[in-house]
Protein backbone atom coordinates (compact mmCIF):
# COMPACT_ATOMS: atom_id res chain seq x y z
CA UNK A 1 0.00 0.00 0.00
CA UNK A 2 0.91 3.40 -0.68
CA UNK A 3 2.04 5.59 2.53
CA UNK A 4 -1.09 7.40 2.18
CA UNK A 5 -3.08 4.76 2.21
CA UNK A 6 -0.93 3.07 5.03
CA UNK A 7 -1.89 6.39 7.23
CA UNK A 8 -6.25 6.06 6.31
CA UNK A 9 -5.95 2.50 6.79
CA UNK A 10 -4.37 2.99 10.48
CA UNK A 11 -7.04 5.82 10.96
CA UNK A 12 -10.03 4.00 9.61
CA UNK A 13 -8.51 0.73 12.34
CA UNK A 14 -8.42 3.46 15.37
CA UNK A 15 -11.85 4.00 14.68
CA UNK A 16 -13.17 0.55 14.30
CA UNK A 17 -11.00 -0.45 17.75
CA UNK A 18 -12.54 2.31 19.54
CA UNK A 19 -16.08 0.66 17.91
CA UNK A 20 -14.73 -2.32 19.70
CA UNK A 21 -13.89 -0.90 23.28
CA UNK A 22 -18.12 0.69 23.10
CA UNK A 23 -19.45 -2.50 22.08
CA UNK A 24 -17.32 -4.54 24.56
CA UNK A 25 -18.60 -1.79 26.91
CA UNK A 26 -22.59 -2.39 26.07
CA UNK A 27 -22.70 -6.29 25.86
CA UNK A 28 -20.58 -5.97 29.26
CA UNK A 29 -22.95 -3.23 31.15
CA UNK A 30 -25.90 -2.38 28.87
CA UNK A 31 -27.03 0.36 28.92
CA UNK A 32 -25.03 2.15 32.11
CA UNK A 33 -21.88 1.98 29.84
CA UNK A 34 -21.77 5.96 29.75
CA UNK A 35 -21.13 5.75 33.63
CA UNK A 36 -18.12 3.84 33.49
CA UNK A 37 -15.73 4.92 35.49
CA UNK A 38 -12.92 7.11 33.57
CA UNK A 39 -14.38 5.82 29.96
CA UNK A 40 -12.13 7.98 27.80
CA UNK A 41 -8.93 7.42 29.35
CA UNK A 42 -8.89 3.61 29.52
CA UNK A 43 -10.48 3.55 26.05
CA UNK A 44 -7.92 5.57 24.95
CA UNK A 45 -5.31 3.40 26.39
CA UNK A 46 -6.71 0.03 25.65
CA UNK A 47 -6.79 1.02 21.76
CA UNK A 48 -3.44 2.96 21.99
CA UNK A 49 -1.62 -0.46 23.39
CA UNK A 50 -3.28 -2.51 20.56
CA UNK A 51 -2.43 -0.03 18.07
CA UNK A 52 1.26 -0.07 18.94
CA UNK A 53 1.34 -3.85 18.91
CA UNK A 54 0.41 -3.89 15.87
CA UNK A 55 2.91 -1.66 14.58
CA UNK A 56 5.43 -3.74 16.41
CA UNK A 57 3.53 -6.63 14.73
CA UNK A 58 4.30 -5.37 11.69
CA UNK A 59 0.91 -5.59 10.76
CA UNK A 60 1.29 -1.67 8.90
CA UNK A 61 4.70 -3.26 6.95
CA UNK A 62 3.60 -2.67 3.29
CA UNK A 63 3.00 -6.21 2.56
CA UNK A 64 0.07 -8.28 2.29
CA UNK A 65 -0.93 -11.24 4.67
CA UNK A 66 -2.44 -14.72 3.89
CA UNK A 67 -5.69 -15.09 5.60
CA UNK A 68 -4.45 -17.58 7.93
CA UNK A 69 -0.73 -15.34 9.02
CA UNK A 70 -3.16 -12.60 9.31
CA UNK A 71 -5.07 -14.17 11.56
CA UNK A 72 -2.30 -15.90 14.02
CA UNK A 73 0.16 -12.81 13.85
CA UNK A 74 -3.58 -10.32 14.65
CA UNK A 75 -3.33 -13.13 17.72
CA UNK A 76 0.43 -12.34 18.58
CA UNK A 77 -0.36 -9.16 18.45
CA UNK A 78 -3.28 -8.81 20.66
CA UNK A 79 -1.97 -10.83 23.42
CA UNK A 80 1.28 -9.19 23.27
CA UNK A 81 -1.41 -6.16 23.95
CA UNK A 82 -2.50 -7.46 26.70
CA UNK A 83 0.98 -8.60 28.60
CA UNK A 84 1.67 -4.79 27.85
CA UNK A 85 -1.73 -3.74 29.63
CA UNK A 86 -1.25 -5.71 32.46
CA UNK A 87 1.98 -4.05 32.85
CA UNK A 88 0.26 -1.00 32.62
CA UNK A 89 -2.26 -1.63 35.00
CA UNK A 90 -0.21 -2.88 37.86
CA UNK A 91 2.04 0.79 37.41
CA UNK A 92 -1.34 2.52 37.12
CA UNK A 93 -4.12 0.80 39.55
CA UNK A 94 -6.79 3.64 38.90
CA UNK A 95 -6.96 2.50 34.56
CA UNK A 96 -7.45 -0.76 35.27
CA UNK A 97 -9.72 -2.92 33.09
CA UNK A 98 -11.64 -6.00 34.30
CA UNK A 99 -10.52 -8.75 32.61
CA UNK A 100 -14.32 -9.66 31.60
CA UNK A 101 -14.34 -5.95 29.43
CA UNK A 102 -10.73 -6.51 27.93
CA UNK A 103 -11.79 -10.10 26.58
CA UNK A 104 -14.57 -9.01 24.73
CA UNK A 105 -12.44 -5.93 23.85
CA UNK A 106 -9.81 -8.65 22.27
CA UNK A 107 -12.28 -10.79 20.89
CA UNK A 108 -14.45 -8.17 19.07
CA UNK A 109 -11.35 -6.20 18.20
CA UNK A 110 -9.69 -9.19 16.39
CA UNK A 111 -12.93 -10.17 14.59
CA UNK A 112 -13.76 -6.57 13.57
CA UNK A 113 -9.60 -6.24 12.16
CA UNK A 114 -9.53 -9.76 10.55
CA UNK A 115 -13.18 -9.11 8.59
CA UNK A 116 -11.96 -5.37 7.33
CA UNK A 117 -9.14 -6.04 6.22
CA UNK A 118 -10.49 -9.18 4.50
CA UNK A 119 -13.25 -6.75 3.09
CA UNK A 120 -11.02 -3.81 1.81
CA UNK A 121 -8.62 -6.57 0.38
CA UNK A 122 -11.29 -8.72 -1.63
CA UNK A 123 -13.08 -4.98 -2.51
CA UNK A 124 -9.71 -3.11 -3.58
CA UNK A 125 -8.93 -6.24 -6.25
CA UNK A 126 -12.30 -6.52 -7.32
CA UNK A 127 -12.71 -3.25 -7.84
CA UNK A 128 -9.01 -2.59 -9.22
CA UNK A 129 -9.62 0.56 -7.04
CA UNK A 130 -4.96 0.72 -7.06
CA UNK A 131 -3.49 2.72 -9.07
CA UNK A 132 -2.82 1.91 -12.44
CA UNK A 133 0.62 2.65 -13.47
CA UNK A 134 2.47 2.72 -17.35
CA UNK A 135 6.03 3.27 -16.81
CA UNK A 136 7.91 5.40 -19.39
CA UNK A 137 11.38 3.90 -19.61
CA UNK A 138 12.91 0.54 -19.52
CA UNK A 139 16.82 1.50 -18.01
CA UNK A 140 17.77 0.53 -14.51
CA UNK A 141 15.53 3.77 -13.47
CA UNK A 142 12.49 2.27 -14.67
CA UNK A 143 12.89 -1.17 -13.18
CA UNK A 144 13.59 0.11 -9.91
CA UNK A 145 10.27 2.01 -9.31
CA UNK A 146 8.27 -0.49 -10.67
CA UNK A 147 9.29 -2.83 -8.22
CA UNK A 148 8.85 -0.48 -5.27
CA UNK A 149 5.27 -0.32 -6.78
CA UNK A 150 4.57 -3.87 -7.25
CA UNK A 151 5.41 -4.04 -3.25
CA UNK A 152 2.99 -1.94 -2.29
CA UNK A 153 0.12 -4.74 -4.65
CA UNK A 154 -2.67 -5.25 -4.98
CA UNK A 155 -3.61 -2.27 -2.93
CA UNK A 156 -1.08 0.72 -3.51
CA UNK A 157 -0.42 -0.19 -7.60
CA UNK A 158 -0.83 -2.37 -10.54
CA UNK A 159 1.92 -1.78 -13.12
CA UNK A 160 0.58 -1.83 -16.48
CA UNK A 161 4.00 -2.32 -18.68
CA UNK A 162 6.68 -0.60 -20.02
CA UNK A 163 7.10 1.82 -23.24
CA UNK A 164 10.13 1.91 -25.05
CA UNK A 165 12.00 3.93 -27.27
CA UNK A 166 13.27 0.90 -29.74
CA UNK A 167 10.76 -1.42 -31.40
CA UNK A 168 12.43 -4.81 -30.70
CA UNK A 169 12.07 -4.62 -26.94
CA UNK A 170 8.04 -4.53 -27.42
CA UNK A 171 7.22 -7.85 -25.47
CA UNK A 172 10.28 -8.17 -23.55
CA UNK A 173 9.30 -9.00 -19.71
CA UNK A 174 11.11 -6.47 -17.47
CA UNK A 175 10.73 -7.09 -13.28
CA UNK A 176 6.86 -8.60 -13.44
CA UNK A 177 4.94 -6.74 -16.47
CA UNK A 178 6.12 -6.79 -19.80
CA UNK A 179 7.23 -3.46 -22.64
CA UNK A 180 3.91 -3.43 -24.44
CA UNK A 181 4.37 -0.94 -26.75
CA UNK A 182 6.77 2.16 -28.36
CA UNK A 183 7.03 5.99 -26.67
CA UNK A 184 4.81 6.88 -29.64
CA UNK A 185 2.06 4.55 -28.90
CA UNK A 186 1.10 6.39 -25.93
CA UNK A 187 -1.73 8.32 -26.76
CA UNK A 188 -3.15 4.61 -27.86
CA UNK A 189 -2.48 2.92 -24.86
CA UNK A 190 -3.67 5.39 -22.47
CA UNK A 191 -6.70 5.00 -24.07
CA UNK A 192 -6.37 0.83 -24.19
CA UNK A 193 -5.64 0.19 -20.89
CA UNK A 194 -6.84 3.51 -18.75
CA UNK A 195 -3.63 4.16 -16.76
CA UNK A 196 -4.63 6.32 -13.69
CA UNK A 197 -0.41 7.50 -13.49
CA UNK A 198 2.16 7.73 -16.16
CA UNK A 199 5.30 7.48 -14.03
CA UNK A 200 8.63 9.22 -16.37
CA UNK A 201 11.09 7.19 -16.16
CA UNK A 202 13.84 7.66 -18.92
CA UNK A 203 17.31 7.82 -18.49
CA UNK A 204 17.71 10.70 -21.25
CA UNK A 205 14.68 13.04 -21.55
CA UNK A 206 15.86 15.41 -24.51
CA UNK A 207 16.01 12.50 -26.86
CA UNK A 208 12.56 11.48 -27.50
CA UNK A 209 10.65 12.23 -24.76
CA UNK A 210 6.58 12.73 -25.53
CA UNK A 211 6.09 16.18 -24.49
CA UNK A 212 2.76 17.08 -26.22
CA UNK A 213 1.22 13.54 -25.32
CA UNK A 214 1.89 13.71 -21.77
CA UNK A 215 0.99 16.90 -21.86
CA UNK A 216 -2.73 15.74 -23.30
CA UNK A 217 -2.42 13.09 -20.71
CA UNK A 218 -2.39 15.10 -17.89
CA UNK A 219 -4.79 17.69 -18.84
CA UNK A 220 -7.02 14.41 -19.51
CA UNK A 221 -7.23 13.97 -15.85
CA UNK A 222 -4.39 11.10 -15.79
CA UNK A 223 -1.13 12.19 -13.24
CA UNK A 224 2.18 12.33 -14.17
CA UNK A 225 5.44 11.88 -11.98
CA UNK A 226 8.46 11.83 -11.96
CA UNK A 227 10.20 8.05 -11.14
CA UNK A 228 12.69 9.89 -8.82
CA UNK A 229 10.21 11.50 -6.75
CA UNK A 230 8.07 8.54 -6.88
CA UNK A 231 10.70 6.08 -6.18
CA UNK A 232 11.72 8.73 -3.32
CA UNK A 233 7.88 8.56 -1.57
CA UNK A 234 7.79 4.74 -1.82
CA UNK A 235 11.11 3.53 -0.75
CA UNK A 236 12.25 6.04 1.77
CA UNK A 237 15.08 6.55 -0.23
CA UNK A 238 16.84 8.96 -2.95
CA UNK A 239 17.66 6.88 -5.96
CA UNK A 240 21.43 7.03 -6.39
CA UNK A 241 21.12 6.77 -10.34
CA UNK A 242 18.63 9.90 -10.78
CA UNK A 243 20.33 12.27 -8.89
CA UNK A 244 21.65 15.54 -10.73
CA UNK A 245 22.94 18.75 -9.03
CA UNK A 246 20.01 20.34 -10.47
CA UNK A 247 17.71 18.06 -8.74
CA UNK A 248 19.19 18.72 -5.26
CA UNK A 249 19.37 22.48 -5.72
CA UNK A 250 15.69 23.04 -6.81
CA UNK A 251 13.99 20.30 -4.98
CA UNK A 252 12.00 20.83 -1.53
CA UNK A 253 13.28 19.86 1.41
CA UNK A 254 17.36 19.83 2.80
CA UNK A 255 15.87 22.65 5.15
CA UNK A 256 17.87 23.12 8.28
CA UNK A 257 16.05 25.86 9.83
CA UNK A 258 18.09 27.24 12.89
CA UNK A 259 14.59 26.98 15.41
CA UNK A 260 14.56 22.86 14.54
CA UNK A 261 18.34 22.50 15.43
CA UNK A 262 17.84 24.56 18.25
CA UNK A 263 14.80 23.04 19.88
CA UNK A 264 16.41 19.79 18.73
CA UNK A 265 19.74 20.18 20.25
CA UNK A 266 18.27 21.45 23.53
CA UNK A 267 16.06 18.49 23.69
CA UNK A 268 18.90 16.03 23.19
CA UNK A 269 21.36 17.57 25.92
CA UNK A 270 18.40 16.91 28.67
CA UNK A 271 17.15 13.78 26.96
CA UNK A 272 20.97 12.53 27.14
CA UNK A 273 21.48 13.89 30.94
CA UNK A 274 18.37 12.06 32.28
CA UNK A 275 19.22 9.08 30.24
CA UNK A 276 22.90 8.33 31.55
CA UNK A 277 21.50 9.24 35.53
CA UNK A 278 18.73 6.91 34.91
CA UNK A 279 20.63 4.21 32.40
CA UNK A 280 23.27 3.92 35.52
CA UNK A 281 22.55 0.66 36.45
CA UNK A 282 21.75 -0.52 33.28
CA UNK A 283 25.71 0.86 32.60
CA UNK A 284 27.13 -1.20 35.34
CA UNK A 285 25.93 -4.21 35.15
CA UNK A 286 26.98 -4.21 31.08
CA UNK A 287 30.29 -3.04 31.93
CA UNK A 288 30.66 -6.06 34.26
CA UNK A 289 29.44 -8.40 32.14
CA UNK A 290 32.15 -7.10 29.63
CA UNK A 291 34.90 -7.06 31.90
CA UNK A 292 33.99 -10.63 32.58
CA UNK A 293 33.61 -12.11 29.40
CA UNK A 294 36.94 -11.14 28.19
CA UNK A 295 41.10 -9.19 28.19
CA UNK A 296 40.94 -5.80 27.26
CA UNK A 297 39.51 -2.28 27.89
CA UNK A 298 35.38 -2.54 29.01
CA UNK A 299 34.66 0.73 26.39
CA UNK A 300 36.34 0.92 22.77
CA UNK A 301 37.47 4.96 21.32
CA UNK A 302 36.86 4.92 18.02
CA UNK A 303 37.76 7.67 15.52
CA UNK A 304 34.24 8.67 13.31
CA UNK A 305 33.73 11.60 11.00
CA UNK A 306 30.62 13.89 12.24
CA UNK A 307 29.23 17.01 10.89
CA UNK A 308 31.14 18.57 8.79
CA UNK A 309 33.28 16.32 8.50
CA UNK A 310 34.98 16.98 11.53
CA UNK A 311 36.40 13.80 13.09
CA UNK A 312 35.76 12.83 17.38
CA UNK A 313 35.97 10.02 19.17
CA UNK A 314 32.68 7.96 19.32
CA UNK A 315 32.55 5.46 22.38
CA UNK A 316 31.22 2.09 22.76
CA UNK A 317 30.87 -0.63 25.08
CA UNK A 318 33.36 -3.25 23.64
CA UNK A 319 32.18 -5.83 21.51
CA UNK A 320 35.13 -7.93 19.67
CA UNK A 321 38.41 -9.36 21.07
CA UNK A 322 41.08 -6.66 22.45
CA UNK A 323 43.34 -7.44 19.45
CA UNK A 324 40.32 -7.72 16.86
CA UNK A 325 42.25 -5.41 13.99
CA UNK A 326 45.92 -5.99 15.19
CA UNK A 327 46.37 -7.71 11.93
CA UNK A 328 43.79 -7.11 8.82
CA UNK A 329 43.97 -3.35 10.25
CA UNK A 330 40.31 -1.46 9.45
CA UNK A 331 38.05 -3.50 7.98
CA UNK A 332 33.82 -3.67 7.91
CA UNK A 333 32.32 -6.05 10.70
CA UNK A 334 30.27 -8.53 8.72
CA UNK A 335 26.75 -9.54 9.34
CA UNK A 336 25.95 -12.93 11.46
CA UNK A 337 28.72 -15.09 13.17
CA UNK A 338 31.58 -12.21 13.15
CA UNK A 339 34.34 -14.56 14.95
CA UNK A 340 36.13 -11.61 16.38
CA UNK A 341 33.16 -10.90 18.04
CA UNK A 342 32.37 -11.73 21.84
CA UNK A 343 29.87 -14.16 23.52
CA UNK A 344 28.41 -10.88 25.54
CA UNK A 345 29.04 -8.79 22.42
CA UNK A 346 26.67 -10.40 20.53
CA UNK A 347 23.92 -10.05 22.82
CA UNK A 348 24.58 -6.16 23.27
CA UNK A 349 25.05 -5.88 19.50
CA UNK A 350 21.24 -8.05 19.14
CA UNK A 351 19.90 -5.48 21.23
CA UNK A 352 22.17 -2.27 20.70
CA UNK A 353 22.93 -2.05 24.06
CA UNK A 354 26.80 -1.82 23.09
CA UNK A 355 25.80 1.57 21.54
CA UNK A 356 24.52 3.59 24.90
CA UNK A 357 28.04 4.78 25.80
CA UNK A 358 27.28 7.30 23.17
CA UNK A 359 24.75 9.39 25.07
CA UNK A 360 27.77 10.95 26.36
CA UNK A 361 28.92 11.72 22.70
CA UNK A 362 25.39 13.10 22.21
CA UNK A 363 25.75 15.45 25.98
CA UNK A 364 28.76 16.84 24.06
CA UNK A 365 27.70 17.79 20.72
CA UNK A 366 29.31 15.37 18.92
CA UNK A 367 26.15 13.09 17.90
CA UNK A 368 22.49 13.45 17.77
CA UNK A 369 19.95 11.17 18.84
CA UNK A 370 19.11 10.50 14.92
CA UNK A 371 20.89 11.33 12.15
CA UNK A 372 23.16 9.00 9.92
CA UNK A 373 25.33 6.45 11.61
CA UNK A 374 29.00 7.89 11.65
CA UNK A 375 31.83 6.17 9.70
CA UNK A 376 35.49 5.43 10.36
CA UNK A 377 37.90 8.08 8.25
CA UNK A 378 39.43 5.09 6.97
CA UNK A 379 36.05 4.01 5.28
CA UNK A 380 35.06 7.68 4.44
CA UNK A 381 37.76 8.61 2.40
CA UNK A 382 37.60 5.30 0.19
CA UNK A 383 33.68 5.80 -0.06
CA UNK A 384 34.04 9.49 -1.20
CA UNK A 385 36.25 8.73 -4.06
CA UNK A 386 33.73 6.14 -5.47
CA UNK A 387 30.20 7.32 -4.07
CA UNK A 388 28.90 10.31 -5.68
CA UNK A 389 27.35 13.12 -2.76
CA UNK A 390 28.54 10.54 -0.47
CA UNK A 391 29.60 13.84 2.01
CA UNK A 392 26.03 14.96 1.49
CA UNK A 393 25.29 12.98 4.92
CA UNK A 394 27.82 14.88 6.60
CA UNK A 395 25.91 18.16 6.56
CA UNK A 396 24.26 16.84 9.70
CA UNK A 397 25.12 15.60 12.98
CA UNK A 398 25.52 11.70 13.24
CA UNK A 399 22.91 9.99 15.39
CA UNK A 400 22.73 6.86 17.90
CA UNK A 401 20.14 5.58 15.40
CA UNK A 402 19.33 6.42 12.05
CA UNK A 403 16.74 5.90 8.67
CA UNK A 404 19.11 3.89 6.96
CA UNK A 405 19.82 1.42 9.99
CA UNK A 406 15.90 0.89 10.92
CA UNK A 407 15.06 0.56 6.97
CA UNK A 408 18.29 -1.59 5.99
CA UNK A 409 19.02 -4.31 8.09
CA UNK A 410 23.01 -4.98 7.62
CA UNK A 411 25.77 -3.87 5.52
CA UNK A 412 29.48 -4.72 5.01
CA UNK A 413 30.44 -3.77 1.50
CA UNK A 414 30.57 -0.87 -1.33
CA UNK A 415 26.69 -1.54 -2.54
CA UNK A 416 25.41 -1.89 0.95
CA UNK A 417 27.12 1.82 1.57
CA UNK A 418 25.46 2.91 -1.93
CA UNK A 419 21.74 1.36 -0.46
CA UNK A 420 22.47 2.88 3.31
CA UNK A 421 23.41 5.91 1.67
CA UNK A 422 20.10 6.49 -0.37
CA UNK A 423 18.29 6.06 3.09
CA UNK A 424 20.77 8.53 4.65
CA UNK A 425 20.10 11.61 1.74
CA UNK A 426 16.06 11.26 2.38
CA UNK A 427 16.80 11.58 6.12
CA UNK A 428 19.16 15.26 5.40
CA UNK A 429 16.20 16.05 2.70
CA UNK A 430 13.32 15.61 5.41
CA UNK A 431 14.81 15.71 8.82
CA UNK A 432 12.21 16.82 11.24
CA UNK A 433 11.10 16.23 15.22
CA UNK A 434 8.48 13.69 13.74
CA UNK A 435 10.51 12.27 11.62
CA UNK A 436 12.82 11.80 14.34
CA UNK A 437 10.50 10.22 16.82
CA UNK A 438 9.28 7.90 14.04
CA UNK A 439 13.00 6.43 13.68
CA UNK A 440 13.18 6.27 17.56
CA UNK A 441 10.07 3.90 17.48
CA UNK A 442 11.13 1.78 14.53
CA UNK A 443 14.54 2.00 16.50
CA UNK A 444 12.61 0.62 19.99
CA UNK A 445 10.97 -2.37 17.38
CA UNK A 446 14.15 -3.30 16.20
CA UNK A 447 15.77 -3.88 19.47
CA UNK A 448 12.46 -5.45 21.38
CA UNK A 449 12.67 -8.15 18.48
CA UNK A 450 16.15 -8.33 18.63
CA UNK A 451 17.05 -7.51 15.20
CA UNK A 452 20.17 -5.81 15.96
CA UNK A 453 23.44 -6.91 13.89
Amino acid sequence: MSPRTRGIGIASETLLLFGAFFGALALRFGTHLWSYELLWPKAVLCVAVVQLSLYYGELYAPRVWRRMELFLRLGQCLAGGAVALTVVFFAIPPLEVGRGLYGLFVLLGGAVLLLWRSAVEWTWGAADLGERALVLGTGLSAQKVARAMLKQSPTGYRVLGFLTEYPEEVGRSLVNPSVVGTLDQLPRLVDELGPSLIVVAQEDRRRRLPVNALLKCRLAGVKVVEAASLFESLSGQIALSDLRPSWLIFSSGFDKPRLLRSVKRTGEVVLAGASLLLAAPVLALVALAVALNSRGPVLYRQKRVGEGGREFALLKFRTMRQDAEAESGPVWATAGQDPRVTLVGRLLRKIRLDELPQLWNVLRGDMSFVGPRPERPHFVEKLRRVIPYYDERHTVRPGITGWAQVKFPYGSTLEDAEEKLQYDLYYVKHMSLLFDLAIVLETAKVMILGRGR
